[in-house]
Protein backbone atom coordinates (compact mmCIF):
# COMPACT_ATOMS: atom_id res chain seq x y z
CA UNK A 1 0.00 0.00 0.00
CA UNK A 2 2.64 2.50 0.84
CA UNK A 3 4.52 1.09 -2.34
CA UNK A 4 1.33 2.19 -4.13
CA UNK A 5 0.79 5.50 -2.67
CA UNK A 6 4.51 6.63 -2.87
CA UNK A 7 4.54 5.58 -6.85
CA UNK A 8 1.12 7.32 -7.59
CA UNK A 9 2.67 10.76 -6.35
CA UNK A 10 6.18 10.07 -8.21
CA UNK A 11 4.08 9.34 -11.28
CA UNK A 12 1.52 13.01 -10.49
CA UNK A 13 4.83 14.54 -9.95
CA UNK A 14 6.42 13.29 -13.38
CA UNK A 15 3.14 14.16 -15.27
CA UNK A 16 2.78 17.84 -13.92
CA UNK A 17 6.84 18.93 -14.09
CA UNK A 18 8.65 16.10 -16.61
CA UNK A 19 12.21 16.50 -17.04
CA UNK A 20 12.06 18.96 -14.30
CA UNK A 21 11.79 16.99 -11.41
CA UNK A 22 13.81 13.98 -12.64
CA UNK A 23 16.79 12.66 -10.70
CA UNK A 24 20.72 14.17 -11.54
CA UNK A 25 23.72 12.62 -10.15
CA UNK A 26 23.82 14.75 -7.54
CA UNK A 27 20.39 14.93 -6.10
CA UNK A 28 19.38 17.56 -3.96
CA UNK A 29 17.91 16.00 -0.35
CA UNK A 30 15.63 19.24 0.07
CA UNK A 31 14.34 19.84 -3.57
CA UNK A 32 10.98 20.63 -3.50
CA UNK A 33 8.65 17.04 -3.91
CA UNK A 34 11.56 15.04 -3.19
CA UNK A 35 10.58 13.79 0.19
CA UNK A 36 8.03 12.49 -1.64
CA UNK A 37 10.05 9.71 -2.84
CA UNK A 38 11.66 8.83 0.92
CA UNK A 39 10.68 5.56 2.35
CA UNK A 40 7.47 6.87 4.04
CA UNK A 41 4.05 7.44 2.16
CA UNK A 42 2.87 11.28 1.90
CA UNK A 43 -0.23 12.86 2.98
CA UNK A 44 -1.84 15.31 1.16
CA UNK A 45 -2.91 18.61 2.43
CA UNK A 46 -5.25 21.64 0.50
CA UNK A 47 -4.72 24.74 1.97
CA UNK A 48 -6.31 28.34 0.50
CA UNK A 49 -4.65 31.90 0.28
CA UNK A 50 -6.12 35.23 -0.83
CA UNK A 51 -5.52 36.42 -3.95
CA UNK A 52 -5.13 40.73 -4.97
CA UNK A 53 -7.05 40.80 -8.22
CA UNK A 54 -8.19 44.23 -9.60
CA UNK A 55 -9.78 45.68 -13.05
CA UNK A 56 -7.51 46.93 -15.58
CA UNK A 57 -8.49 49.93 -17.56
CA UNK A 58 -7.23 49.50 -21.15
CA UNK A 59 -9.06 52.86 -22.21
CA UNK A 60 -11.32 50.90 -25.01
CA UNK A 61 -8.20 51.21 -27.00
CA UNK A 62 -6.27 48.03 -28.59
CA UNK A 63 -3.86 48.31 -31.79
CA UNK A 64 -6.12 46.57 -34.18
CA UNK A 65 -4.40 46.77 -37.48
CA UNK A 66 -3.71 44.18 -39.83
CA UNK A 67 -0.85 42.54 -37.90
CA UNK A 68 -2.95 41.72 -34.75
CA UNK A 69 -5.83 40.57 -36.37
CA UNK A 70 -4.26 37.51 -37.27
CA UNK A 71 -5.75 34.24 -35.84
CA UNK A 72 -3.23 31.98 -36.62
CA UNK A 73 -0.86 30.43 -39.47
CA UNK A 74 -2.12 27.51 -41.31
CA UNK A 75 -0.30 24.58 -43.01
CA UNK A 76 0.99 26.55 -45.83
CA UNK A 77 2.44 29.17 -43.74
CA UNK A 78 -0.31 31.40 -44.15
CA UNK A 79 -2.23 33.40 -41.62
CA UNK A 80 -5.67 33.75 -41.24
CA UNK A 81 -7.40 37.22 -40.21
CA UNK A 82 -10.58 37.58 -38.49
CA UNK A 83 -12.13 41.37 -38.31
CA UNK A 84 -15.57 42.34 -36.08
CA UNK A 85 -18.70 43.83 -37.14
CA UNK A 86 -21.60 45.17 -35.40
CA UNK A 87 -23.24 46.99 -32.21
CA UNK A 88 -24.27 45.75 -28.63
CA UNK A 89 -25.52 46.92 -25.72
CA UNK A 90 -26.08 45.53 -22.17
CA UNK A 91 -26.25 47.28 -18.65
CA UNK A 92 -23.18 45.79 -17.76
CA UNK A 93 -20.56 47.18 -20.17
CA UNK A 94 -22.59 49.59 -22.42
CA UNK A 95 -22.39 49.67 -26.00
CA UNK A 96 -19.71 48.49 -27.84
CA UNK A 97 -19.61 49.09 -32.05
CA UNK A 98 -17.11 47.54 -34.61
CA UNK A 99 -16.47 49.10 -38.07
CA UNK A 100 -13.83 48.19 -39.89
CA UNK A 101 -11.15 50.69 -42.72
CA UNK A 102 -9.09 49.38 -45.61
CA UNK A 103 -7.63 51.26 -48.33
CA UNK A 104 -7.97 49.28 -51.65
CA UNK A 105 -6.36 48.83 -54.52
CA UNK A 106 -6.24 48.74 -58.51
CA UNK A 107 -5.78 45.08 -60.05
CA UNK A 108 -2.49 46.62 -62.08
CA UNK A 109 -1.06 50.17 -62.67
CA UNK A 110 -2.65 52.18 -65.06
CA UNK A 111 -5.35 50.10 -66.01
CA UNK A 112 -6.78 50.42 -69.44
CA UNK A 113 -10.26 48.71 -68.66
CA UNK A 114 -9.86 46.48 -71.91
CA UNK A 115 -11.13 49.26 -74.21
CA UNK A 116 -12.85 52.63 -74.86
CA UNK A 117 -15.74 54.22 -73.31
CA UNK A 118 -16.02 52.13 -69.94
CA UNK A 119 -19.30 52.86 -68.32
CA UNK A 120 -20.67 51.26 -64.81
CA UNK A 121 -23.14 48.45 -64.46
CA UNK A 122 -22.93 47.97 -61.01
CA UNK A 123 -20.85 47.88 -57.69
CA UNK A 124 -20.77 45.18 -55.29
CA UNK A 125 -19.46 44.58 -52.08
CA UNK A 126 -19.15 41.10 -50.64
CA UNK A 127 -18.29 40.32 -46.91
CA UNK A 128 -17.18 36.75 -46.26
CA UNK A 129 -17.08 34.67 -43.01
CA UNK A 130 -13.48 32.62 -41.65
CA UNK A 131 -13.06 29.20 -42.53
CA UNK A 132 -14.64 27.34 -39.82
CA UNK A 133 -11.63 25.55 -38.08
CA UNK A 134 -11.57 22.75 -35.22
CA UNK A 135 -11.29 25.25 -32.39
CA UNK A 136 -13.33 27.94 -33.81
CA UNK A 137 -16.81 28.20 -35.69
CA UNK A 138 -17.78 31.55 -37.66
CA UNK A 139 -20.51 30.27 -39.63
CA UNK A 140 -22.98 27.44 -38.81
CA UNK A 141 -23.08 24.73 -41.38
CA UNK A 142 -25.01 21.06 -41.77
CA UNK A 143 -27.65 21.59 -39.05
CA UNK A 144 -28.53 25.02 -40.33
CA UNK A 145 -27.93 24.83 -44.01
CA UNK A 146 -31.17 26.21 -46.42
CA UNK A 147 -31.15 25.40 -49.76
CA UNK A 148 -33.56 27.23 -52.26
CA UNK A 149 -33.32 26.47 -55.94
CA UNK A 150 -35.59 28.63 -58.57
CA UNK A 151 -35.09 29.15 -62.11
CA UNK A 152 -35.45 32.48 -64.47
CA UNK A 153 -35.78 32.88 -68.22
CA UNK A 154 -33.60 35.79 -68.77
CA UNK A 155 -30.60 36.01 -66.85
CA UNK A 156 -27.88 37.93 -68.47
CA UNK A 157 -25.00 35.44 -70.41
CA UNK A 158 -22.97 37.99 -72.81
CA UNK A 159 -25.64 40.11 -72.99
CA UNK A 160 -27.90 37.23 -74.06
CA UNK A 161 -31.04 36.66 -71.68
CA UNK A 162 -30.40 33.03 -71.06
CA UNK A 163 -32.62 30.02 -68.72
CA UNK A 164 -30.76 29.43 -66.02
CA UNK A 165 -31.32 27.27 -62.83
CA UNK A 166 -30.10 29.11 -59.44
CA UNK A 167 -28.97 27.33 -56.51
CA UNK A 168 -28.85 29.79 -53.11
CA UNK A 169 -27.24 27.75 -49.79
CA UNK A 170 -27.79 29.96 -46.91
CA UNK A 171 -25.91 29.87 -43.43
CA UNK A 172 -26.42 31.60 -40.25
CA UNK A 173 -23.38 33.26 -39.40
CA UNK A 174 -21.92 32.90 -35.52
CA UNK A 175 -23.86 35.86 -33.70
CA UNK A 176 -22.58 37.73 -30.01
CA UNK A 177 -25.24 39.58 -28.24
CA UNK A 178 -29.02 40.05 -29.24
CA UNK A 179 -29.59 36.92 -31.74
CA UNK A 180 -33.22 36.57 -32.63
CA UNK A 181 -36.43 38.07 -33.68
CA UNK A 182 -36.26 41.78 -34.90
CA UNK A 183 -32.55 41.78 -33.54
CA UNK A 184 -31.67 39.95 -36.51
CA UNK A 185 -31.03 42.52 -39.12
CA UNK A 186 -28.77 45.07 -38.98
CA UNK A 187 -28.04 48.20 -41.51
CA UNK A 188 -24.47 47.84 -42.92
CA UNK A 189 -22.77 51.02 -44.57
CA UNK A 190 -19.95 51.61 -46.93
CA UNK A 191 -18.32 54.75 -47.18
CA UNK A 192 -15.70 56.53 -48.86
CA UNK A 193 -12.47 57.29 -46.19
CA UNK A 194 -11.22 60.74 -46.95
CA UNK A 195 -8.37 60.23 -44.41
CA UNK A 196 -5.32 58.93 -46.24
CA UNK A 197 -4.52 55.34 -43.54
CA UNK A 198 -0.55 55.79 -43.15
CA UNK A 199 0.34 53.12 -41.93
CA UNK A 200 4.03 54.36 -41.15
CA UNK A 201 2.10 56.44 -38.11
CA UNK A 202 1.27 54.00 -35.56
CA UNK A 203 -1.47 56.17 -34.38
CA UNK A 204 -3.31 54.13 -37.68
CA UNK A 205 -2.53 50.92 -36.02
CA UNK A 206 -5.17 52.09 -33.11
CA UNK A 207 -9.17 51.10 -32.72
CA UNK A 208 -10.59 54.56 -31.22
CA UNK A 209 -8.42 56.03 -34.37
CA UNK A 210 -10.54 58.78 -36.05
CA UNK A 211 -11.05 58.40 -39.65
CA UNK A 212 -13.01 61.28 -41.82
CA UNK A 213 -15.48 59.63 -44.12
CA UNK A 214 -16.89 61.34 -47.46
CA UNK A 215 -19.79 60.13 -49.83
CA UNK A 216 -22.38 56.87 -48.87
CA UNK A 217 -21.09 54.07 -51.62
CA UNK A 218 -23.66 52.11 -50.20
CA UNK A 219 -25.80 50.37 -47.69
CA UNK A 220 -27.50 46.96 -47.59
CA UNK A 221 -29.50 45.00 -44.55
CA UNK A 222 -27.46 41.73 -43.36
CA UNK A 223 -30.14 39.65 -42.05
CA UNK A 224 -27.65 37.33 -40.33
CA UNK A 225 -27.17 35.27 -42.78
CA UNK A 226 -24.51 34.40 -45.39
CA UNK A 227 -24.81 32.87 -48.93
CA UNK A 228 -23.24 30.86 -52.30
CA UNK A 229 -24.89 31.25 -54.95
CA UNK A 230 -24.67 28.38 -57.79
CA UNK A 231 -26.06 29.53 -61.34
CA UNK A 232 -26.26 27.19 -64.37
CA UNK A 233 -27.72 27.16 -67.69
CA UNK A 234 -30.60 24.91 -68.33
CA UNK A 235 -29.48 23.66 -71.90
CA UNK A 236 -26.19 21.92 -70.76
CA UNK A 237 -25.91 22.46 -67.27
CA UNK A 238 -22.63 24.41 -67.90
CA UNK A 239 -21.64 26.94 -64.99
CA UNK A 240 -22.28 30.53 -65.64
CA UNK A 241 -21.89 31.98 -62.16
CA UNK A 242 -20.31 31.18 -58.89
CA UNK A 243 -21.18 33.21 -55.64
CA UNK A 244 -18.96 32.14 -52.59
CA UNK A 245 -19.95 32.07 -49.26
CA UNK A 246 -20.66 35.62 -47.83
CA UNK A 247 -22.71 38.26 -47.87
CA UNK A 248 -23.19 40.39 -51.37
CA UNK A 249 -24.00 44.13 -50.99
CA UNK A 250 -24.78 45.78 -54.09
CA UNK A 251 -23.55 49.62 -53.92
CA UNK A 252 -26.24 51.89 -55.13
CA UNK A 253 -23.42 54.86 -55.64
CA UNK A 254 -22.45 54.07 -59.34
CA UNK A 255 -22.06 57.70 -59.97
CA UNK A 256 -19.24 57.86 -57.51
CA UNK A 257 -17.23 54.78 -59.49
CA UNK A 258 -17.93 56.10 -62.87
CA UNK A 259 -16.48 59.89 -61.83
CA UNK A 260 -13.72 58.65 -59.36
CA UNK A 261 -12.31 55.26 -61.52
CA UNK A 262 -13.41 54.82 -65.02
CA UNK A 263 -13.40 58.74 -66.03
CA UNK A 264 -9.61 58.51 -64.90
CA UNK A 265 -8.81 56.30 -67.12
CA UNK A 266 -4.97 57.10 -68.32
CA UNK A 267 -4.86 60.01 -66.01
CA UNK A 268 -2.06 60.07 -62.59
CA UNK A 269 -4.44 58.85 -60.11
CA UNK A 270 -4.57 55.65 -61.83
CA UNK A 271 -0.94 55.54 -62.57
CA UNK A 272 0.11 53.30 -60.09
CA UNK A 273 -1.27 52.39 -55.95
CA UNK A 274 0.77 55.02 -54.15
CA UNK A 275 -1.10 57.37 -56.38
CA UNK A 276 -4.09 55.34 -56.22
CA UNK A 277 -4.33 55.32 -52.41
CA UNK A 278 -3.57 58.55 -52.02
CA UNK A 279 -6.52 59.82 -54.27
CA UNK A 280 -9.11 57.11 -53.52
CA UNK A 281 -8.08 56.64 -49.73
CA UNK A 282 -10.16 53.12 -48.79
CA UNK A 283 -13.46 51.86 -47.52
CA UNK A 284 -15.31 51.84 -44.12
CA UNK A 285 -17.88 49.51 -43.17
CA UNK A 286 -19.95 50.18 -40.74
CA UNK A 287 -23.17 49.64 -39.22
CA UNK A 288 -26.48 52.37 -37.94
CA UNK A 289 -27.81 50.34 -34.92
CA UNK A 290 -25.91 50.15 -31.61
CA UNK A 291 -27.93 47.25 -30.65
CA UNK A 292 -28.03 44.21 -32.49
CA UNK A 293 -25.30 42.17 -32.22
CA UNK A 294 -21.62 41.41 -32.95
CA UNK A 295 -20.54 38.83 -36.00
CA UNK A 296 -16.74 37.96 -37.39
CA UNK A 297 -15.61 38.09 -41.12
CA UNK A 298 -12.14 37.59 -43.06
CA UNK A 299 -10.74 41.00 -43.75
CA UNK A 300 -8.63 39.85 -46.54
CA UNK A 301 -11.26 37.94 -48.46
CA UNK A 302 -13.27 40.99 -48.78
CA UNK A 303 -14.25 41.61 -52.27
CA UNK A 304 -15.27 44.66 -54.21
CA UNK A 305 -16.28 43.83 -57.64
CA UNK A 306 -17.17 46.87 -60.60
CA UNK A 307 -19.18 45.35 -63.48
CA UNK A 308 -18.44 47.74 -66.17
CA UNK A 309 -19.03 47.47 -70.25
CA UNK A 310 -16.86 48.95 -72.96
CA UNK A 311 -16.69 49.36 -76.85
CA UNK A 312 -15.15 46.32 -78.38
CA UNK A 313 -14.72 46.92 -81.98
CA UNK A 314 -14.35 43.57 -84.36
CA UNK A 315 -14.04 43.53 -88.07
CA UNK A 316 -15.49 47.01 -87.86
CA UNK A 317 -17.98 46.05 -85.61
CA UNK A 318 -18.79 47.79 -82.13
CA UNK A 319 -19.94 45.41 -78.93
CA UNK A 320 -20.47 46.50 -75.84
CA UNK A 321 -19.32 43.53 -73.96
CA UNK A 322 -19.75 43.21 -69.88
CA UNK A 323 -16.95 42.78 -67.84
CA UNK A 324 -15.51 43.26 -64.55
CA UNK A 325 -12.56 44.75 -62.13
CA UNK A 326 -12.15 43.32 -58.73
CA UNK A 327 -10.42 45.59 -56.47
CA UNK A 328 -7.42 44.55 -53.98
CA UNK A 329 -8.44 44.57 -50.51
CA UNK A 330 -6.15 42.29 -49.52
CA UNK A 331 -2.90 42.21 -47.13
CA UNK A 332 -0.75 45.07 -48.98
CA UNK A 333 -3.47 47.24 -47.74
CA UNK A 334 -3.30 49.27 -44.53
CA UNK A 335 -6.68 48.19 -42.44
CA UNK A 336 -7.87 48.64 -38.78
CA UNK A 337 -10.70 47.67 -36.33
CA UNK A 338 -12.56 50.52 -35.31
CA UNK A 339 -14.06 49.86 -32.12
CA UNK A 340 -16.53 52.67 -30.35
CA UNK A 341 -17.88 52.72 -26.79
CA UNK A 342 -20.41 53.76 -24.65
CA UNK A 343 -19.88 53.07 -20.85
CA UNK A 344 -22.50 55.61 -19.50
CA UNK A 345 -24.25 54.04 -16.16
CA UNK A 346 -22.84 50.81 -16.66
CA UNK A 347 -21.21 48.39 -14.21
CA UNK A 348 -17.87 48.42 -16.05
CA UNK A 349 -18.23 52.04 -15.88
CA UNK A 350 -18.11 52.51 -12.33
CA UNK A 351 -15.91 49.30 -11.08
CA UNK A 352 -13.48 51.39 -13.68
CA UNK A 353 -13.61 54.50 -11.81
CA UNK A 354 -12.88 52.86 -8.29
CA UNK A 355 -10.11 50.33 -9.31
CA UNK A 356 -8.39 49.32 -5.71
CA UNK A 357 -5.05 47.79 -6.84
CA UNK A 358 -4.04 47.21 -3.32
CA UNK A 359 -6.97 45.32 -2.21
CA UNK A 360 -8.43 44.25 -5.23
CA UNK A 361 -11.94 44.64 -6.17
CA UNK A 362 -15.08 42.38 -5.68
CA UNK A 363 -16.42 42.31 -9.45
CA UNK A 364 -13.41 41.52 -11.91
CA UNK A 365 -14.54 42.90 -16.01
CA UNK A 366 -12.97 40.92 -18.74
CA UNK A 367 -13.41 42.30 -22.26
CA UNK A 368 -12.19 41.86 -25.98
CA UNK A 369 -11.22 44.77 -28.48
CA UNK A 370 -9.29 47.25 -25.85
CA UNK A 371 -12.38 46.52 -23.09
CA UNK A 372 -10.87 45.97 -19.47
CA UNK A 373 -8.21 43.12 -18.72
CA UNK A 374 -7.62 41.71 -14.67
CA UNK A 375 -4.65 41.91 -12.72
CA UNK A 376 -4.05 38.96 -10.44
CA UNK A 377 -1.17 39.20 -7.60
CA UNK A 378 -0.33 36.05 -5.02
CA UNK A 379 0.66 38.30 -1.90
CA UNK A 380 4.41 37.84 -0.78
CA UNK A 381 2.88 36.46 2.61
CA UNK A 382 1.65 33.93 0.66
CA UNK A 383 4.66 32.73 -0.76
CA UNK A 384 6.86 33.58 3.09
CA UNK A 385 4.04 30.95 4.47
CA UNK A 386 4.33 28.58 1.41
CA UNK A 387 8.12 28.46 1.99
CA UNK A 388 7.83 27.88 5.77
CA UNK A 389 5.63 24.86 5.30
CA UNK A 390 8.14 23.75 2.93
CA UNK A 391 11.18 23.61 5.06
CA UNK A 392 9.25 22.84 8.45
CA UNK A 393 7.26 20.07 7.12
CA UNK A 394 9.25 18.87 4.17
CA UNK A 395 5.95 20.18 2.03
CA UNK A 396 6.17 19.00 -1.76
CA UNK A 397 3.69 21.16 -3.90
CA UNK A 398 1.31 18.91 -6.25
CA UNK A 399 -0.84 21.69 -7.70
CA UNK A 400 -1.44 24.96 -7.23
CA UNK A 401 -4.22 27.26 -9.08
CA UNK A 402 -5.77 30.61 -9.00
CA UNK A 403 -10.10 29.50 -8.50
CA UNK A 404 -11.88 32.85 -10.01
CA UNK A 405 -15.76 31.52 -10.13
CA UNK A 406 -17.87 33.53 -13.48
CA UNK A 407 -20.57 36.67 -11.28
CA UNK A 408 -23.70 35.46 -11.78
CA UNK A 409 -24.23 38.96 -13.64
CA UNK A 410 -21.98 37.87 -16.32
CA UNK A 411 -23.17 38.02 -20.06
CA UNK A 412 -24.25 34.65 -21.19
CA UNK A 413 -24.17 34.29 -25.13
CA UNK A 414 -26.37 30.84 -25.74
CA UNK A 415 -25.69 31.00 -29.50
CA UNK A 416 -21.83 30.25 -28.90
CA UNK A 417 -20.01 27.33 -27.70
CA UNK A 418 -16.44 29.44 -28.11
CA UNK A 419 -17.12 32.09 -25.95
CA UNK A 420 -14.52 32.80 -22.80
CA UNK A 421 -11.31 32.21 -24.08
CA UNK A 422 -8.21 34.64 -22.44
CA UNK A 423 -5.02 34.94 -22.60
CA UNK A 424 -2.38 34.62 -19.49
CA UNK A 425 0.79 36.85 -19.46
CA UNK A 426 3.21 37.50 -16.40
CA UNK A 427 4.21 41.29 -16.38
CA UNK A 428 6.11 43.79 -14.28
CA UNK A 429 4.13 46.68 -13.76
CA UNK A 430 5.99 50.07 -14.26
CA UNK A 431 5.50 52.34 -10.75
CA UNK A 432 2.31 53.88 -11.92
CA UNK A 433 0.82 50.64 -12.12
CA UNK A 434 0.84 50.63 -15.91
CA UNK A 435 1.25 47.27 -17.85
CA UNK A 436 4.99 46.82 -19.32
CA UNK A 437 4.22 45.86 -22.67
CA UNK A 438 8.36 45.26 -22.96
CA UNK A 439 8.13 43.13 -20.32
CA UNK A 440 5.59 40.68 -21.23
CA UNK A 441 6.18 37.10 -21.31
CA UNK A 442 4.29 33.44 -20.90
CA UNK A 443 3.90 32.14 -17.46
CA UNK A 444 6.37 29.58 -16.30
CA UNK A 445 3.34 27.01 -16.47
CA UNK A 446 2.19 27.44 -19.66
CA UNK A 447 6.39 27.42 -21.43
CA UNK A 448 6.81 24.27 -19.54
CA UNK A 449 3.28 22.44 -21.07
CA UNK A 450 1.64 22.47 -17.99
CA UNK A 451 -1.05 24.68 -19.59
CA UNK A 452 -2.98 28.34 -18.73
CA UNK A 453 -6.24 27.67 -17.19
CA UNK A 454 -9.27 24.30 -17.15
CA UNK A 455 -12.80 25.10 -16.52
CA UNK A 456 -15.62 23.45 -14.30
CA UNK A 457 -18.77 24.19 -16.34
CA UNK A 458 -20.93 22.58 -13.40
CA UNK A 459 -19.68 24.81 -11.35
CA UNK A 460 -18.94 27.76 -13.39
CA UNK A 461 -15.40 28.60 -12.61
CA UNK A 462 -11.82 28.54 -13.95
CA UNK A 463 -8.41 27.21 -12.26
CA UNK A 464 -6.27 29.25 -13.90
CA UNK A 465 -2.54 26.71 -13.47
CA UNK A 466 0.48 28.70 -11.22
CA UNK A 467 1.50 25.31 -10.35
CA UNK A 468 5.53 25.86 -11.65
CA UNK A 469 4.73 29.65 -10.54
CA UNK A 470 4.65 28.86 -7.05
CA UNK A 471 7.20 26.24 -7.18
CA UNK A 472 10.06 28.36 -8.46
CA UNK A 473 8.79 31.48 -6.01
CA UNK A 474 9.51 28.81 -2.89
CA UNK A 475 12.48 27.11 -3.89
CA UNK A 476 14.05 30.42 -4.81
CA UNK A 477 14.65 29.21 -8.49
CA UNK A 478 17.08 31.62 -10.43
CA UNK A 479 16.39 32.67 -13.91
CA UNK A 480 18.94 32.23 -17.21
CA UNK A 481 20.29 35.10 -16.33
CA UNK A 482 21.31 33.84 -12.73
CA UNK A 483 18.78 36.29 -10.95
CA UNK A 484 15.94 34.87 -8.32
CA UNK A 485 12.70 34.73 -10.14
CA UNK A 486 10.55 37.25 -8.33
CA UNK A 487 6.86 36.97 -8.00
CA UNK A 488 5.33 38.88 -10.45
CA UNK A 489 1.60 39.88 -11.68
CA UNK A 490 -0.53 38.12 -13.94
CA UNK A 491 -2.23 40.11 -17.12
CA UNK A 492 -6.06 37.76 -17.66
CA UNK A 493 -7.46 39.58 -21.29
CA UNK A 494 -9.82 38.05 -23.10
CA UNK A 495 -8.97 36.28 -26.35
CA UNK A 496 -6.61 32.94 -26.66
CA UNK A 497 -3.09 32.66 -28.08
CA UNK A 498 -2.35 32.81 -31.67
CA UNK A 499 -0.86 29.42 -33.46
CA UNK A 500 0.44 27.91 -35.96
CA UNK A 501 -0.57 24.69 -37.48
CA UNK A 502 1.08 22.42 -35.53
CA UNK A 503 0.29 23.94 -32.06
CA UNK A 504 3.57 26.52 -31.78
CA UNK A 505 2.71 29.66 -30.31
CA UNK A 506 2.74 32.73 -32.55
CA UNK A 507 4.78 35.43 -29.38
CA UNK A 508 3.37 37.00 -26.54
CA UNK A 509 1.87 40.01 -28.40
CA UNK A 510 0.05 37.57 -30.64
CA UNK A 511 -3.12 37.17 -29.50
CA UNK A 512 -6.77 37.20 -30.53
CA UNK A 513 -7.86 39.87 -28.15
CA UNK A 514 -8.44 42.30 -30.91
CA UNK A 515 -11.23 40.83 -32.28
CA UNK A 516 -12.32 38.77 -29.63
CA UNK A 517 -16.49 39.58 -29.18
CA UNK A 518 -16.72 38.17 -25.80
CA UNK A 519 -17.25 39.97 -22.32
CA UNK A 520 -17.17 37.97 -18.82
CA UNK A 521 -17.68 38.71 -15.25
CA UNK A 522 -15.54 37.14 -12.40
CA UNK A 523 -15.78 36.65 -8.81
CA UNK A 524 -12.99 38.88 -7.26
CA UNK A 525 -12.06 39.61 -3.28
CA UNK A 526 -14.23 39.71 -0.33
CA UNK A 527 -12.87 42.00 2.36
CA UNK A 528 -15.18 39.71 4.94
CA UNK A 529 -13.74 36.45 3.24
CA UNK A 530 -17.05 34.72 3.97
CA UNK A 531 -18.15 34.17 0.31
CA UNK A 532 -17.29 30.83 -0.53
CA UNK A 533 -17.03 32.10 -4.37
CA UNK A 534 -14.14 34.59 -3.72
CA UNK A 535 -11.14 34.63 -5.55
CA UNK A 536 -8.69 32.01 -3.99
CA UNK A 537 -5.22 30.42 -4.56
CA UNK A 538 -5.82 26.85 -4.09
CA UNK A 539 -2.50 24.86 -3.04
CA UNK A 540 -2.19 21.28 -2.96
CA UNK A 541 1.00 19.82 -1.13
CA UNK A 542 2.36 16.66 0.29
CA UNK A 543 3.71 15.85 3.29
CA UNK A 544 5.27 12.77 5.44
CA UNK A 545 2.68 10.81 7.90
Amino acid sequence: MTHNLKRTFAMLLLAIFGSAILYNCEPDPDSLGEQLFNDDAAQGNEIAYPVIAYNYNNNDSIRSDAARLISGVNESGAASYVGVLGAFTESQFGMQRASYVTQLRMPVDNYDFNGANPKVDSVVLVVRPPANTTASTYFFESDSLKTNTFEKSDFPVDGVATAVSIEKKTYPVRKYGKIGGASKSMKINVHEVTTFLDSNDDTFKRSNKTISTGELLGSGVFDGNINSISITKKSDNSVVFTGNLGFRMKLSNTNFFQTHILDKKGKPELQDASNFIRYFKGIKISVDETDKYLYQFSPNDLQLIMYYKYDKTDNGTTTRPQTNLVFNLGGSNAHIGLYEYSRINSSVEKALAAINTSEGDEKLYVQGMGGPSVVMKIKDETIADLKKIYVEKKAGILSAKIRVYVDPLSWKNTNSTEDRRFSILTNTLNSNGTIDFSKLAYTSDLSTGLGLYNYNKDKDYYDIVVTKTIKDLVEDVKDSDGNFIKNKPLIISAGTFAANATGTLLGVRNTTRAFDMNRIILTGIDKTNTNPKRIQLMVTYGTKK
